[in-house]
């Protein structure tokens, strides 16, 4: 009993201590902004359009209707291009919503 009462306490413990989630502006930069296909005229473009999405998914907006404005905003019928997106900003600039995210993306299935 007093094992398993220190088993929980020593995995409570490592959950308390465990580092948060934080932004990391400059690997979304790099992983978006020069790839192409998006053509953002510049940095803050590409932050300012990547936060756009993480509102979105703060806001609940189901994953098939995120897909659907990303890629019409760059007028492209890829969904790998607009899935690609969504994923670099929520990973990068929004960690903290990749559980929202990933909630609304169960079940997904590409379109045929």
């Amino acid at each position: 009993m007093k094992l398993a009462i220190a088993a929980l306490a020593a995995a409570a413990a490592a959950v308390g201590f465990a580092p948060t989630a934080h932004a990391d502006v400059v690997a979304y930069l790099v992983n978006v902004h020069v790839r192409p296909g998006y053509n953002f005229p510049n940095a803050e473009a590409a932050i300012g359009y990547g936060n756009t999405i993480c509102d979105r998914v703060a806001a609940k907006m189901s994953y098939a209707e995120l897909v659907e404005q990303v890629k019409a905003d760059f007028h492209t019928t890829d969904y790998y291009q607009g899935a690609y997106l969504i994923n670099q900003a929520v990973n990068e600039l929004c960690p903290a919503q990749i559980w929202q995210l990933r909630q609304s993306a169960a079940g997904y299935t590409v379109p045929a």
